[in-house]
């Protein structure tokens, strides 16, 4: 049983670009299906979609690389755990590489990114950073 899916989503990101696979097949879930679509819309990832599946449905990331073969995230990390959670006001939302990286943060308003979370003047738990 996996204790930190969202941990795991990033994992195997980072495993199947470091061995350079076209896509990587990773167990879905509400959280996740939102946190493909934020990495869609900075540019991090081709595309996604959800295969319907029984027991459970899974989520197809189909990652992204540079011209010189390099995965476009050159990095993913976890920041809120299951054993520590990380709770940020509006006014100490974390900045990744001075605002080339990305948080995402967990909102009453769902789940959105730090630019947007700026915006609406609203905090949450910071869930992971990407860059």
């Amino acid at each position: 049983m996996i204790t930190d899916p969202v941990s795991d989503m990033l994992t195997r990101i980072r495993n199947a670009g470091m061995a350079r696979h076209e896509s990587v097949d990773i167990p879905a879930s509400r959280l996740k299906l939102r946190i493909a679509q934020i990495l869609k819309d900075e540019g991090y990832i081709r595309d996604f979609h959800e295969v319907e599946q029984k027991p459970q449905s899974k989520l197809v990331v189909d990652l992204k690389y540079g011209p010189d073969q390099k995965l476009t995230i050159r990095g993913l990390r976890r920041i809120s755990k299951p054993g520590r959670r990380r709770y940020t006001g509006s006014k100490n939302i974390p900045n990744v590489l001075n605002g080339l990286g990305v948080v995402i943060i967990s909102t009453p308003q769902g789940v959105i990114t730090d630019r947007k979370a700026r915006k609406l003047g609203i905090g949450g738990e910071v869930l992971c950073e990407v860059w």
